[in-house]
């Protein structure tokens, strides 16, 4: 066997004595960026994201925070990912006028852009972009996110899908709806 190799380090640690302080230096922006404080206010509006952590739900959100980082970069001050109970999913957007790093979600400005509960289940991605496109810059074009839309191909609203004439609906099994205490799911999601 061979004997394991020590990393290399770019910046080795300096040696002083305990009597030394060493100061840090603060970041440096790259060119075109600046850093911001916890104080200072977001250049754009902040979206949560609201997910129930008892149904599992945090990739999803993950998810959508990562689809609409991707189309609206930086017209977007903030996606934030909120834990929560109880079968809640729920994408709000608050205006970028009163956004700071420092407001809670909770100060009853924001606009609720999707709501499981309300709107019968989840966006699909290409909706709820042209919701947040609608808030935040109503003439921009999505490109063939907005050419499926207006084909009609996905309603704006989900719609509730029957069974096929002739077709029972089935109910789940027993054994998918047992789970152990610590993965129980909420009542409300079953």
């Amino acid at each position: 066997m061979t004997e394991p190799i020590a990393p290399i380090e770019s910046h080795p640690p300096s040696t002083t004595s305990a009597s030394q302080s060493i100061s840090a230096q603060p970041a440096t922006a790259l060119e075109g960026e600046r850093n911001l404080t916890p104080e200072e206010p977001v250049s754009g509006p902040r979206i949560t994201i609201q997910y129930c952590t008892q149904c599992k739900w945090m990739l999803r959100a993950a998810y959508f925070a990562q689809e609409l980082l991707s189309t609206f970069s930086t017209d977007i001050g903030e996606i934030s990912l909120v834990p929560r109970t109880g079968g809640l999913f729920r994408v709000t957007i608050f205006p970028s006028t009163t956004t700071s790093t420092s407001s809670k979600e909770g100060a009853g400005d924001g606009t609720v852009l999707w709501d499981r509960k309300r709107d019968g289940g989840f966006p699909e991605v290409k909706v709820l972009k042209s919701l947040v496109r609608n808030v935040i810059d109503p003439s921009r074009d999505l490109g063939h996110t907005d050419r499926a839309l207006k084909k009609g191909s996905t309603p704006a609203a989900p719609t509730a899908l029957a069974p096929a004439p002739g077709v029972a609906a089935t109910a789940p099994t027993p054994s998918a709806q047992t789970a152990t205490s610590a993965d129980k799911a909420c009542e409300d999601c079953q």
